[in-house]
């Protein structure tokens, strides 16, 4: 079962905490975004671990010298993206005086639609960490492990038509909570029930 620490506060609430000084909101900026910025550097930009470690600690010290430059709270999330994708372009070229590269290896490697992919995926991620431990097992289960409706209704007890009918509704929660998240920032971190 995924285990999932949510927090209630909004991206502005947290921004507005650190620059107060916060300590604890700190490390939920950290906390909230870590997967955020090592999924840019790694997959959006195929840093090796030892590159994308090194972008990952420049990236939250920068955000945290310059959190008083964001223009808009709400605008975290987008600003953090930001600061990821200029510390690992910043990380390229420092790679290319060191040793010769391909011609276009930088172009590939911000390749805008395998970022859209990536923050689309890391959207939905979020989306189910809103749904209630019921709805993320059973999501979990069907979809990553593949496993059937038998082997979950004997996992949890349950029928297998049940399985079923708890999908389809999981999924409908899940669609309501993803598509609702622009508009209502806050309502992802509530936990929402089945």
């Amino acid at each position: 079962m995924l285990t999932i620490n949510v927090s209630e506060r909004t991206d502005a609430e947290l921004a507005a905490l650190c620059r107060a000084g916060d300590q604890d909101a700190w490390r939920e900026l950290v906390e909230r975004f870590s997967r955020y910025v090592y999924a840019i550097t790694t997959q959006g930009f195929r840093l090796a671990p030892d590159e994308a470690d090194d972008v990952f600690q420049d990236v939250f010290a920068r955000a945290y010298e310059r959190l008083d430059t964001l223009r808009s709270d709400e605008a975290l999330r987008p600003w953090i993206g930001q600061l990821a994708r200029r510390c690992c372009l910043d990380r390229l070229r420092v790679r290319a005086r060191e040793r010769p590269a391909e011609p276009d290896a930088l172009e590939e490697a911000a390749d805008d639609d395998v970022l859209a992919k990536l923050e689309e995926a890391i959207a939905v991620h979020e989306a189910l960490d809103a749904l209630s431990p019921d709805c993320q097992e059973v999501l979990d289960r069907f979809f990553c492990r593949d496993e059937s409706y038998r082997t979950i209704g004997d996992e949890l007890g349950l029928p297998g038509g049940t399985i079923a009918s708890r999908i389809s509704r999981c999924l409908t929660r899940l669609r309501e909570v993803f598509e609702g998240r622009p508009e209502a920032p806050a309502a992802s971190r509530e936990q929402v029930t089945r």
